[in-house]
């Protein structure tokens, strides 16, 4: 054991117990360690020495501590930072499971519908820290935890203090903010700017990863594999593997696209084209027939509030609106994925008719509440909300949505199934 841990022991003795190192990156060595205040095991990450020197103590922990700011499922909260023996470090708590890392080390790749899943999971939290100005930097499987069946995002301080220190390179100590294999080709250049785009960039490769078992790009070197991500196409997913829905390898092609005006804008908009098409390839019966269903249930009620927006009432008067979050006629908790699937597709399909949707992140606190129109309206600063409910039997789907004002003055509704569908006004 190192002197310099002896010193962090000695110094956090009256708060933590440091059992023994279980972990280590290029930035950090992560210890294993006991909150004695709280009695609970926690996750305790010190900052390599030349990094350290770099940051210093005040800007790290004043940066940092935005992080703690962040509260999400899916967002692997902060409990501590601070310096101490001349180390910076942060405290998280112990997850018991494995990083995606390990679950992709072991497994090489995974199957369709958990890589959408665990896309979902991460768009979510991402999307989450967006909204409130936060991007995470460095998206990769080593930072997505894997616990109790759901994913959760760790590190996103560390990036952010790093970037606010040095930039998006580090010359002190010849880091780049951000793994290579899952960097954006403006981070890989060391763009001052960089964006949630980039984020979205960096997700798309985990998800290609999760499909091929490998990332978009390899290299010899980390300069070869920014070169790569810079200039190279990404190799197409349904040439090594034919099985690999279309749609998917569109989706990823989109995220990994190399201008981020060309991607998805938003880490939702990409969780929403694959969650949308999951619907489509999930209702019963041969394909053709599946297609058919979809396209005149969804596709019809989507179309319509599309048309709807832009034709009643004069589209300037309704700059921004929010999609809640469809109800659940059928009262099957293994019909969630599917009522989720049918939000993100309204979501996506109003959002690519040029109209405004806050993201789905935002509204899930609504989920189940019983709360009036107007407060809802009010809280989320939207001019008017959608409604939704789903209804599921055999081979046929009926949605209905309903439109109102933030004053709740309903402007609109339709009820639409397989075998029909109904507008009102």
């Amino acid at each position: 054991m190192t002197d310099q841990l002896d010193h962090l022991k000695t110094a956090l003795a009256d708060r933590y117990t440091i059992e023994r190192e279980i972990g280590s990156g290029g930035m950090a060595t992560v210890y294993l360690a006991e909150d004695l205040k709280h009695r609970r095991k926690v996750a305790v990450k010190v900052l390599r020495p030349e990094l350290a020197a770099t940051l210093g103590a005040d800007r790290f922990v004043r940066e940092i501590e935005i992080a703690a700011q962040l509260s999400h499922p899916h967002i692997l909260p902060l409990y501590d930072s601070g310096e101490a023996a001349g180390v910076l470090y942060y405290v998280m708590p112990y997850v018991e499971g494995e990083s995606l890392r390990e679950r992709l080390d072991r497994e090489g790749r995974l199957g369709v519908d958990e890589v959408i899943r665990l896309a979902d999971e991460i768009a979510a939290a991402l999307s989450y820290a967006h909204e409130r100005g936060i991007v995470h930097r460095d998206v990769k499987p080593e930072n997505v935890m894997l616990t109790g069946g759901r994913a959760v995002v760790a590190d996103f301080g560390i990036a952010r203090a790093l970037r606010v220190a040095g930039g998006e390179r580090l010359t002190g100590t010849g880091l780049a903010v951000g793994t290579p294999a899952y960097m954006s080709p403006e981070q890989a250049m060391g763009q001052a700017d960089v964006d949630a785009r980039s984020d979205v960039y960096a997700l798309g490769c985990v998800v290609y990863e999760m499909v091929s078992g490998r990332a978009p790009f390899e290299g010899d070197t980390p300069q070869a594999l920014l070169a790569k991500h810079a200039v190279e196409a990404v190799p197409s997913l349904r040439t090594s593997d034919p099985q690999v829905p279309l749609f998917l390898e569109r989706a990823v092609e989109r995220a990994l696209a190399k201008s981020p005006d060309e991607r998805f804008q938003a880490a939702s908009e990409f969780a929403g084209a694959l969650t949308a098409e999951t619907v489509v390839a999930r209702v019963g019966g041969p394909r053709w027939r599946r297609r058919a269903v979809v396209v005149a249930t969804i596709g019809v009620v989507v179309a319509a509030a599309a048309w709807g927006l832009l034709t009643l009432g004069g589209r300037p008067a309704y700059e921004r609106l929010a999609v809640l979050p469809p109800a659940n006629l059928m009262n099957d908790p293994e019909q969630a994925y599917f009522v989720q699937g049918v939000h993100n597709a309204l979501i996506l399909e109003l959002q690519q008719a040029g109209v405004e949707v806050i993201a789905r992140t935002s509204v899930m606190q609504y989920e189940d509440m019983q709360k009036p129109i107007r407060e809802i309206a009010s809280e989320l600063k939207v001019d008017a909300l959608i409604e939704a409910s789903v209804l599921r039997a055999a081979d046929s789907v009926e949605i209905q949505v309903r439109w109102w004002t933030a004053a709740r003055r309903r402007l609109w509704g339709t009820r639409s199934s397989g075998a029909a569908s109904s507008a009102t006004w």
